[in-house]
């Protein structure tokens, strides 16, 4: 095993000895203004070697994730992503929202995880159930009681928060491609649905569509495109 392998399971590793089988959780597209966000989530229940070179999916090329994702989806003991769309972040919010497509993403799963690494600072198989009043109720949080660690960075120093950032990451990538056609102007299949100058002087141009969620701020219409 290499020392980066080695390194990328120092929190994994004590958990997978007592007998534990640990779920990684990441998330891809928060920060976006367009499209779904996805959670991935990758099981492991031993320590067996990641496949080479696997880190957090942002620090890696998108020829590098793809080549990953066969070698990732056969390495783990299960694997599985949930999504929310642009619509259910505008009714829940992104917290809640969050914690759906986690539901989501280990509903998919056919191991079933006694303990859960996060990326981040919170959990996000937890949230505060409030909705806008004539919103949908969400699903229930059926994981929110899951013994859990948040680990700020996870995707770079543990190997099963890592491999859901890439699957995860991947999976939108691809089908933020498919959006765009129909969408060009928005050029999607460059900036994944994020705020890019692209991407905003389109905004201002044309406006939002069902993608966008139009629950955040997003730029005006410009007035010297309206005919």
């Amino acid at each position: 095993m290499t020392r980066d392998a080695v390194d990328l399971f120092h929190v994994e590793g004590p958990l997978l000895a007592r007998g534990d089988v640990v779920v990684g959780i990441d998330e891809v597209g928060r920060g976006a203004v367009a499209g779904p966000m996805t959670v991935g989530a990758v099981v492991l229940t031993c320590d067996a070697p990641a496949p080479a070179l696997l880190t957090d999916s942002k620090l890696l090329s998108r020829a590098r994730r793809e080549a990953l994702e066969q070698p990732l989806q056969q390495w783990a003991a299960d694997w599985s992503l949930g999504s929310v769309s642009a619509q259910e972040i505008d009714w829940w919010g992104l917290r809640l929202a969050l914690a759906v497509a986690a539901t989501r993403a280990l509903d998919g799963l056919t191991l079933r995880p006694s303990y859960a690494l996060v990326d981040g600072s919170f959990n996000v198989l937890r949230a505060p159930l409030q909705v806008a009043l004539g919103s949908p109720q969400p699903p229930e949080l059926r994981y929110q009681f899951l013994p859990v660690t948040t680990i700020v960075k996870g995707d770079s120093k543990c190997a099963s928060i890592a491999a859901a950032s890439v699957l995860a990451k991947v999976d939108r990538d691809r089908h933020m491609v498919d959006l765009h056609r129909g969408f060009e102007a928005f050029d999607w299949a460059s900036n994944k649905g994020y705020g890019s100058k692209s991407h905003m002087a389109a905004l201002r141009r044309l406006g939002p569509n069902s993608h966008h969620r139009q629950s955040w701020k997003l730029p005006d219409l410009d007035p010297q495109e309206i005919a």
